[in-house]
């Protein structure tokens, strides 16, 4: 049902029928919309890449920032982790069937952004 703005005869304004729980939008943003979620997925998307390697690729974010963000979409079950060598040990991530879902959103928000100058 769509949410409405009624107005009274006072010019107040009520909402009727508005959401009470997060539509399909946001709880899509919550798991790609975190900083550098979207940029991480969408670098996986030509196969796996070291963990080192995609820090370079990321350029601005933190070890850490990065660590995180790809532990959350492990959680999600979005990307896999495979440990190459214990010494000194050397990781790998890849994107699940369910990571390459999202791949075409992000590539429709990167040509929208680049369309229209987005900065």
């Amino acid at each position: 049902m769509k949410a409405r703005v009624n107005v009274d005869e006072r010019g107040r304004r009520t909402a009727s029928d508005a959401c009470l729980e997060p539509c399909s939008i946001e709880r899509g943003m919550r798991v790609i919309g975190g900083k550098w979620t979207g940029s991480i997925i969408y670098h996986l998307k030509d196969g796996p890449v070291r963990f080192n390697d995609l820090v370079r690729m990321l350029g601005g974010a933190s070890k850490k920032m990065i660590d995180q963000r790809l532990k959350e979409l492990e959680a999600r079950n979005m990307v896999t982790r495979t440990v190459i060598s214990e010494r000194p040990i050397a990781v790998n991530y890849a994107l699940t069937d369910f990571g390459r879902s999202a791949l075409k959103i992000l590539d429709d928000l990167r040509i929208w952004s680049e369309s229209n100058n987005i900065t």
